[in-house]
């Protein structure tokens, strides 16, 4: 068995990503090694849909989870801005009060 460069990389930093597990090779292509003239069978269609689902899924659910990580943080920034806001505020209608005391009385 011939090592792609894909194999290399991950040999050396032990590391092999969810993407690395399959080449872009098809199971097409791969079904037409064996001879000119056939076609991948049902199963192997099958097989690869549901490899092509899983993947899908797999980076549907990453870019859900970053998704509400920035809606949280997005959130939290608000919820701050909010309390500052209410702050100043708080101070303003102080000053005022006192000034109106002051020029009132």
């Amino acid at each position: 068995m011939a090592v792609t460069g894909d194999e290399t990389e991950s040999a050396t930093t032990g590391v092999m990503s969810v993407y690395q597990n399959s080449s872009p090779v098809s199971v097409l292509s791969q079904a037409m090694d064996g001879s000119p003239g056939s076609l991948p069978s049902p199963q192997q269609l099958t097989e690869e849909a549901s490899r092509k689902r899983e993947l899908r899924l797999m980076k549907n659910r990453e870019a859900a989870r970053e998704c509400r990580r920035k809606k949280k943080e997005y959130v939290r920034c608000l919820e701050n801005r909010v309390a500052v806001l209410e702050k100043q505020n708080k101070m303003l209608i102080e000053e005022l009060k006192a000034l109106k005391d002051l020029y009132c009385h």
